[in-house]
């Protein structure tokens, strides 16, 4: 039996919730590490960045955002298809689901699959999970940019794959008029990544750069506190793609010189703790990620799908 508490499952604990103002109209929830999300407002409607857990989660988020504004939902945007950001999606009442096209083929592929593996892993975000009526499905995906046009003079909405990274379908949000990014999961600040469905390489090296090149003055991330100034985000996109570069070195050291995927983990854990080990979900994450990163080695290019069966056994064999 593992020592650990299984993933987050015994994570019950409240987070604070912080709704920040970032610019007329411009929204970001944060909470203490869980799940961020966000909204930007158009002339007259509304742009929602990431759906929560469950339509319970959500609605609480959106009865914040009520108090500021009460223009309708015309767009969901999913930076991602993970269980936790999208299952919340029918209480926007959105006229349109957007994310790339590879989330949608995800979402087909291992979202049901995803669904049960997430809720175990984190059954505090899964509020009331009885009130989702199922898998979340995008009603407009593309490839490389949509452009949103917010109406008035609120300028534009810049929604761009960067490449694979965190997923194979992660999307970020750009408000190139406030400089202001949402980046999703590819970027974390002050919070441990989740891997376990990653390309490592990628996103590492030419996804984050682009993610760089935006050059933005205030970035939304994942998890973690909004970061604010140029310096900062940069700050917060270096600190990602060390993470990710060590743990890529430690795994692919084990790995070359022939040692088990327990000597991995136990490496890499040593290599991240001092920096990362008491920021949020890192134990929960590590386990996922030194699987992942071994498996990429091993040649297995796509993620292979995460059960609630599998989870158990790599968190039994490694945590």
């Amino acid at each position: 039996m593992s020592q650990k508490s299984f993933a987050s499952s015994a994570d019950l604990a409240d987070k604070e919730q912080t709704l920040e103002i970032l610019g007329d109209g411009i929204y970001a929830l944060t909470a203490e590490g869980d799940p961020n999300v966000g909204a930007i407002e158009g002339e007259d409607f509304l742009v929602c960045f990431e759906a929560m857990a469950t339509p319970v989660a959500a609605r609480e988020w959106l009865a914040k955002l009520r108090e500021h504004t009460g223009k309708p939902v015309r767009y969901l945007v999913l930076s991602h298809y993970h269980a936790v950001r999208t299952l919340g999606a029918s209480a926007f009442d959105a006229d349109i689901i957007v994310a790339h096209e590879n989330t949608k083929a995800l979402i087909a592929e291992r979202g049901k699959q995803d669904w049960a593996s997430e809720f175990a892993r984190m059954p505090r975000l899964a509020k009331s999970p009885e009130s989702v009526p199922g898998l979340t499905w995008p009603t407009l995906t593309f490839t490389d940019r949509v452009t949103i046009d917010l109406g008035g003079e609120r300028g534009d909405l810049v929604l761009q794959y960067c490449g694979r990274g965190h997923t194979e379908g992660d999307i970020i949000a750009w408000l190139p008029r406030h400089g202001i990014l949402y980046a999703g999961d590819l970027v974390e600040a002050q919070a441990a990544l989740y891997t376990g469905d990653a390309y490592h390489h990628d996103w590492s090296t030419s996804t984050l750069d682009k993610v760089r090149s935006f050059d933005a003055t205030t970035l939304i991330g994942g998890r973690g506190a909004v970061t604010h100034g140029r310096d900062a985000v940069n700050a917060a996109i270096d600190q990602t793609r060390h993470f990710l570069t060590v743990l890529l070195a430690e795994v692919s050291s084990v790995f070359e010189a022939g040692g088990t995927l327990k000597q991995a983990f136990e490496r890499t854990h040593a290599a991240l703790s001092p920096r990362y080990g008491k920021w949020p979900i890192f134990e929960h994450c590590l386990p996922f990620d030194v699987s992942r990163a071994w498996d990429e080695l091993a040649g297995i290019e796509r993620p292979v799908i995460w059960t609630a069966e599998r989870d158990r056994e790599v968190w039994d064999k490694l945590a």
